[in-house]
């Protein structure tokens, strides 16, 4: 078995480092006593955290990231399946085109795609709907359930699919018994993934939310915009926690190395 020399330990530590570095300069300024933005030396309060309680704006718009990611991501992967087991299991003229359709929002600035969005919800009287906002959401998400989706169906043998069809099982019975059972880490993966996407938009967001469907993400970043204190380092520390312990619960029930890289 190979081990990592120091070389690689102290790249590899420098790295964890440099990713780390800024959670940790957040998190601790989250806890200043202070009304700015500055890193606490002699003293520590929590009172940062209390006024995110006194503060319903931010509440609301947190469960509203919250349904929005879970709504959308669902939607992507009830679109990413049936889309993948065609790309996967058929060739047919057109196949490379529609794949790099699919995918083509992976290269899209978000800036363009928010102002795209804007001009069509506007042409057809949607604008500032809650329909609207989920159905740009799937869209910019789609293509990371349908990665993953395509990824484990491509490692997956279609001789199990055969060998069942030569034993009469239906398509049905196939799909359920065989096929869905393989795809299961990408589509748990891609799940996440799309839900996190989902949480984290802003750049697109801002052109489509309105103040009754404002997410967490273009709450905090119009509130940068009118304040600068710790609030917002607050609000990124519960969340940076919140994510953190989600990661920790989904290893111990699923593992993250069967949902995210598709290990058996």
């Amino acid at each position: 078995m190979n081990r990592n020399g120091p070389v690689a330990l102290l790249c590899h530590s420098l790295f964890v480092i440099f990713m780390l570095a800024p959670l940790i300069v957040v998190m601790w300024m989250s806890l200043t006593p202070s009304n700015l933005l500055s890193l606490p030396t002699t003293s520590f309060s929590l009172r940062w955290f209390r006024a995110i309680l006194a503060n319903p704006q931010f509440v609301s718009a947190f469960w509203m990231s919250i349904v929005l990611g879970v709504v959308a991501a669902t939607c992507a992967m009830a679109l990413a399946v049936p889309a993948a087991l065609a790309l996967a299991r058929h060739q047919f003229p057109g196949r490379e085109a529609l794949v790099g359709l699919f995918l083509s929002p992976l290269i899209i600035p978000h800036v363009v795609l928010g102002v795209a969005f804007l001009r069509f919800f506007t042409q057809v009287n949607i604008t500032g709907s809650t329909a609207g906002l989920l159905a740009s959401h799937v869209l910019i998400i789609f293509p990371y359930g349908l990665r993953l989706v395509l990824a484990a169906l491509t490692a997956a043998d279609p001789a199990l699919e055969r060998a069942a069809i030569s034993l009469g099982a239906s398509s049905w019975t196939v799909f359920r018994r065989v096929v869905f059972p393989l795809m299961i880490p990408g589509v748990a993966g891609g799940w996440v993934i799309s839900f996190i996407q989902s949480f984290d938009e802003v750049t697109m967001t801002v052109f489509v939310a309105t103040p009754s469907s404002m997410t967490l993400p273009v709450k905090m970043y119009h509130y940068i915009e009118e304040s600068i204190d710790p609030l917002v380092a607050s609000v990124s520390t519960v969340v940076i926690l919140l994510t953190f312990l989600l990661m920790v619960l989904v290893d111990r029930i699923y593992g993250l190395d069967r949902m995210l890289v598709g290990k058996g």
